[in-house]
């Protein structure tokens, strides 16, 4: 993630005094009018000062597939904007306010950031709520909720959390280089199917059945063991005891044969 908290690199900002605390900061930058020099120095006096409450909020969700290094510069973007929308006028207590804004912006990120296929909005925001009501019911249950008791619990249909479910399974990819197999011998990728090309070949040996059938004995076995027993017109003609250039000529009237067998249907091209 490419987002840098930058502060000012000036020797007030860099050692800033022991003197002030966090609130006193935020109250001399409130006091600060905005078009007074020395109030980007302030501000950011103040980010540095609450950084500690942002990188607490950000191991809170660590472990949850997303980089820890990514997580604390999210919660410090939900910090300085906590910062610079916070009223000091109103008397409300600044963790108060900026708490909720930093969970906020990593939630954000979790949502936004960390699908690995990514679904519409709506299903991810039904995962989450398929999470909480699923952890909250294990609780008040004693037992792993049934899909019927998070409908109930959330006011859905059955089929609703099916699908958010089946939706949640995007979250994560599972890497085609995972062992698999009872000896870990194979990877994943090697169980996937391919296209099998023999599958086009299936409707043609299934229409040259009869037409084979229409050939005389000595012609489907010419046919068999040219084409099944690749064997040479020589090879051929010692065996059954004919010329090589006998078994060229039945070989070209059997495939004329088949060929208007199977005229007029999709494999005429044979």
């Amino acid at each position: 993630m490419a987002i840098i908290v930058e502060t000012a690199t000036s020797t007030r900002v860099d050692q800033p005094s022991h003197d002030q605390s966090p609130d006193d900061l935020l109250a001399a930058l409130a006091a600060t009018p905005a078009n007074d020099p020395q109030r980007p120095a302030l501000r950011d006096r103040a980010i540095e000062a609450w950084l500690p409450l942002a990188r607490h909020l950000a191991r809170r969700y660590a472990g949850r597939g997303a980089p820890d290094e990514d997580l604390a510069q999210t919660a410090s973007v939900g910090l300085i904007k906590a910062v610079d929308n916070f009223d000091h006028s109103r008397g409300v207590d600044f963790s108060g306010y900026a708490i909720p804004t930093i969970i906020g912006e990593i939630k954000r990120y979790f949502r936004d950031r960390t699908w690995a296929v990514r679904v519409p909005r709506r299903l991810q925001e039904l995962r989450l709520s398929i999470s909480a009501a699923n952890n909250t019911l294990t609780q008040t249950l004693g037992r792993s909720p049934t899909v019927a008791d998070i409908a109930s619990y959330l006011d859905l249909s059955e089929e609703t959390v099916l699908e958010g479910l089946e939706g949640a399974r995007a979250y994560r990819a599972t890497s085609l280089s995972t062992p698999a197999g009872a000896d870990g011998n194979r990877e994943l990728g090697d169980t996937l199917g391919g296209d099998d090309h023999e599958f086009n070949l299936v409707e043609i040996r299934v229409a040259l059945g009869p037409a084979l059938a229409t050939l005389p004995e000595r012609e489907r076995q010419i046919l068999s063991l040219r084409f099944h027993g690749n064997l040479t017109q020589a090879q051929i003609a010692e065996r059954i005891g004919v010329s090589q250039m006998h078994v060229s000529r039945l070989i070209t009237r059997s495939l004329a044969t088949l060929r208007q067998h199977l005229a007029g249907s999709d494999y005429s091209a044979f």
